[in-house]
């Protein structure tokens, strides 16, 4: 009952036009060797920001536009899959995009509104692409074991590999501990998911990290069905296995 009167007392102050406010997570700095730096910004669950050279690069847009408050408003938006936690219409139609790059595989693209399709750029697994000095590689996502009815079927999904002057940044988007994400190399920052029953447990997910050794790795998108994912045992089994790759932790659900 009191979580009824909570949702209810919530109801009607959006329909009076407040939005709730939500903490952020501090950002992180990322220095290059052309002095350029790439300014990290966690979100939500599987959505992040980042900046370099004055270009904002947003990725899966999610959960609200309040999130990105004090957040450079995006002139790149990375969509990784078509699940309503990655193309997020409601959390777009809120944010100014009119003249923002959609870099995105052809299932996103499929069902993104007419509206956002002017400045829409396909990827598909293995495709690149270079906007505004930062080029995009298109990496497979998908479960294992691979199957027609798993929840992400190779070739739909996209991760992103983007390369900022000296910097490689892997974002894993929605998937298991793959062949093409264990085989990467030289990864300065990943963004590596696990949650399941959508993505892979903690243990398969240290395992491909200890794989491609990144200098620094975030876990994200672990919340689960029915729990979170157990992150301080992901950065026990990293630390243990490869002292050299630095585990951030942070709170991706305040």
């Amino acid at each position: 009952m009191k979580s009824y009167m909570i949702g209810m007392a919530l109801g009607a102050l959006l329909s009076l036009g407040y939005s709730p406010v939500f903490s952020q997570i501090q950002p992180d700095t990322l220095a290059t060797e052309n002095g350029r730096d790439i300014i990290l910004q966690p979100i939500f669950h599987g959505t992040l920001a980042l900046e370099w050279n004055n270009v904002s690069v947003y990725i899966d847009p999610y959960g609200g536009a309040e999130r990105f408050s004090g957040v450079k408003p995006p002139d790149i938006v990375l969509i990784t899959d078509i699940h309503g936690d990655h193309l997020d219409t409601r959390t777009l139609e809120a944010l100014e995009t009119s003249e923002v790059t959609f870099i995105v595989p052809q299932a996103v693209a499929d069902q993104l509104p007419d509206a956002y399709k002017k400045n829409l750029v396909i990827l598909k697994n293995g495709e690149s692409k270079e906007i505004s000095g930062i080029t995009i590689g298109a990496i497979p996502m998908y479960n294992l074991p691979a199957s027609k009815d798993a929840p992400h079927v190779k070739g739909r999904g996209n991760g992103y590999l983007l390369s900022l002057d000296d910097k490689k940044i892997y974002i894993s988007g929605d998937t298991g501990d793959i062949p093409e994400m264990r085989a990467l190399r030289d990864i300065d920052v990943a963004f590596v998911c696990m949650n399941l029953p959508y993505t892979m447990p903690v243990e398969k997910a240290a395992d491909a990290v200890l794989d491609f050794k990144p200098a620094v790795v975030y876990p994200y998108h672990y919340r689960g069905n029915p729990d979170m994912s157990d992150t301080e045992k992901f950065k026990k089994l990293v630390d243990a296995g490869h002292q050299n790759t630095e585990v951030r932790l942070r709170n991706w659900y305040p």
